[in-house]
């Protein structure tokens, strides 16, 4: 069975890669330099035929690889596209900066930055001189604004949009897309076409695309904020409406990266189970397992407890948003289950030398696997060296909780509820310190699907080392580094 998973696992692998590459043939991706040091990708179609310039921004928290849908759709449709990382964001060494409450704090210096990788596009031999803007999300509002400004744009893409700077002619072309379950963002799709006009639909195109003045609503039916952009609602109206603005036809298909990516990613995680089958096998410390009464305090105390500790305080060292209240949420949390499981004898034996290489072995499948393989085709994995301090002072947090978490759920051979009940109360817990700070704190809010994500795939692959090892420490400590290396990449760097 070990043989076959391995076998089935390899061949979902290689059969993902390929029709990934697939979407690239026939482009050549360049590094496309900018003013200053802004990272940026060039995508160009076969030939030498010039055509539109078409400049592509991410939304908060995000980078270049998750809009390479839109970039390789658009690219194969024969416009030239770039896609960059924004300050603070991807492998962008630069943080973000400025007053984000301020339309002329950080929306204009991101506006700038936008504005320097389309004249560095816009300047290339292949530029025809007409431009494009498409952007998601926090990106949205950006285009928006920089679509009115030098260069002007021809037209406009807003994906998962809410901008207060559309009007009922502003800017030229506008198609708005937005998932159908992210609901106040469809109802401000519908509400930036109906400033056009009152009676418009979704689907509908208003005034003349080729003439400047279009606007078009697309609702993507069962997609939310990410899975808009990969859906192919959302990517065929993108490439129609810039045919329709420059009077283009284009026939190549569209990106549809969704479902290989969740197959590339589920195999490399089956992958970890036959590999997991040849770590030496253990049986672990001989314990009983916490009482339920116990379990359920030393799950629920920290979760209490923690935001309830920190909440007077204001901790700013890390260069990342909200990462220094992340760390000491982690590590007090980690500590507190810690000092439970050592008062009731829980820890004696969990830690023999064997541990640092069951560990190690957790984190360079996590990191360098997996992680390369999302860093390929999903988002930025791999940092610039100025995260290493912002991964380093995860870790002292992560790195204690997760291993109080392995700890507490056995490896992964303890019941499901208490599995779940573990989950659970850590969301609560980081929901409840939103809730005494929100102000400071709202940006916890964006990690939540990281969090989930990341003890579905990394959780269950812990699980199966800790289980065959009987020792689920070296599980934890190597999950540890994974969350760290994970939420210190994610999080946009920011300079106040």
């Amino acid at each position: 069975m070990r043989r076959l998973i391995a076998l089935l696992a390899l061949v979902t692998i290689a059969l993902s890669v390929w029709q990934l590459e697939a979407d690239r043939a026939g482009l050549d991706i360049t590094k496309l330099e900018v003013e200053g040091d802004t990272p940026a990708t060039l995508f160009l179609p076969e030939g030498d035929a010039s055509a539109p310039a078409v400049v592509i921004a991410h939304g908060f928290a995000g980078s270049r690889q998750l809009m390479e849908p839109f970039a390789l759709t658009l690219a194969q449709a024969g416009y030239l596209v770039a896609s960059f990382d924004f300050e603070g964001h991807g492998r962008n060494p630069r943080p973000m900066s400025g007053d984000v409450t301020s339309l002329d704090g950080t929306t204009r210096l991101l506006m700038e930055e936008t504005r320097r990788v389309a004249e560095a596009l816009l300047a290339h031999p292949r530029a025809d001189g007409r431009l494009v803007y498409l952007g998601h999300s926090m990106a949205s509002d950006i285009i928006v604004r920089q679509a009115l400004e030098r260069p002007e744009a021809d037209a406009v893409v807003a994906i998962s949009m809410f901008s207060e700077a559309v009007s009922a002619t502003e800017p030229r072309n506008l198609l708005v897309i937005a998932g159908e379950w992210e609901a106040r963002l469809a109802e401000e799709a519908l509400r930036a076409l109906r400033l056009a006009d009152p009676e418009a639909g979704p689907g509908e195109t208003v005034g003349a695309p080729a003439e400047g003045t279009g606007r078009r609503a697309v609702i993507a039916p069962k997609v939310e904020h990410v899975g808009v952009l990969y859906s192919a609602t959302a990517l065929t109206a993108a490439r129609d409406w810039l045919d329709a603005s420059f009077e283009r036809e284009s026939d190549a298909p569209v990106a549809l990266r969704g479902g290989w990516i969740l197959a590339l990613l589920a195999a490399i995680v089956a992958l970890a189970w036959p590999l997991a089958r040849w770590l030496p096998q253990g049986t672990g410390p001989a314990q009983a397992p916490l009482s339920p009464r116990r379990f359920l305090f030393a799950a629920l105390a920290p979760a209490l407890l923690v935001p309830l500790v920190l909440a007077p305080f204001d901790i700013r060292v890390l260069p990342v948003l909200v990462a220094d209240y992340l760390a000491l949420h982690l590590g007090l949390y980690g500590l507190m289950t810690l000092t439970l499981l050592g008062v009731w004898g829980q820890l004696r034996g969990q830690f023999p030398l064997r541990v640092l290489w069951i560990a190690l072995a957790v984190a360079l499948f996590g990191i360098a696997i997996l992680g390369g393989a999302i860093d390929r085709y999903v988002a930025s994995f791999l940092p610039h060296p100025g995260r290493a301090t912002v991964i380093a002072g995860l870790a002292l947090g992560a790195v204690p909780f997760l291993l109080g978490d392995a700890l507490l759920s056995q490896g992964g051979k303890a019941p499901l509820w208490r599995v779940l009940t573990l989950r659970v109360a850590f969301l609560l817990s980081l929901g409840l310190a939103v809730a005494l700070d929100f102000e400071a704190l709202f940006f916890l809010l964006i990690i939540l699907p990281v969090i989930v994500l990341f003890f579905l795939l990394f959780g269950t692959m812990a699980g199966w080392v800790g289980r065959r090892t009987g020792l689920p420490a070296g599980a934890g400590l190597g999950l540890g580094l994974v969350l760290a290396w994970a939420l210190g990449v994610t999080f946009p760097m920011f300079a106040a």
